[in-house]
């Protein structure tokens, strides 16, 4: 089993927490307001605890599951604290009307976290294309991205702890195209699907 650090107290934090705890990993909760990591860790129970904003993770992964405005300064912010971790960025970028990105050219979240992350640290991009409803109950594939392989390795064997299945996009740079995927989830979800109980996935069709 994996070794978790959330950071962020919101319901993705709760929804991956939970997950986790049921699964077997070891969780750790850190966010500004030390009341609400305290709450959310006695929630989430099976031994989950809660740290102290800015310092050293306890988790070998850490999921930075803050709205996407706050990924970047939080990884800077943390800075050295992650150095050796492997860390998930999960977030949506989306514009204001959600019909956008809200960032130009071709570039991602995570690859903006990375280039203010410890050299020594692994940046991931995962579970961003899930709604949190589907992540509570349901079996969604959970889709990943990175440079580094080991990095990689670690991450899908978390996420096949909860249940679910991980798949491989490649690189780093495929964070943009993943965040691409979060936006056309939303756009399903108003228009052709039309109801948010529903998850990307992959059919194999192997005859």
């Amino acid at each position: 089993m994996s070794s978790i650090t959330i950071i962020g107290t919101g319901n993705m934090a709760r929804a991956i927490g939970a997950r986790a705890v049921a699964g077997g990993n070891t969780v750790e909760v850190m966010g500004r307001d030390q009341a609400k990591a305290d709450a959310l860790a006695k929630t989430l129970g099976g031994g989950a605890t809660a740290g102290t904003w800015g310092a050293v993770p306890s988790g070998d992964i850490v999921i930075t599951a803050l709205l996407y405005a706050g990924v970047v300064p939080v990884v800077a912010e943390y800075g050295d604290a992650l150095a050796g971790k492997i860390i998930v960025d999960i977030s949506n970028p989306f514009n204001a009307t959600f019909d956008g990105l809200a960032y130009d050219g071709v570039t991602s979240v995570a690859l903006e976290a990375a280039k203010v992350a410890p050299a020594d640290a692994s940046v991931v991009k995962a579970f961003n294309t899930i709604f949190r409803s589907v992540l509570e109950s349901g079996r969604p594939a959970v889709f990943l991205a990175g440079d580094d392989a080991s990095a990689k390795a670690s991450v899908e064997a978390f996420v096949e702890s909860l249940g679910l299945r991980p798949l491989d996009v490649g690189d780093l740079r495929m964070a943009h195209w993943l965040e691409g995927m979060g936006l056309v989830t939303m756009g399903l979800a108003g228009n052709g699907v039309g109801h948010w109980e529903f998850a990307v996935g992959v059919d194999e069709f192997t005859g």
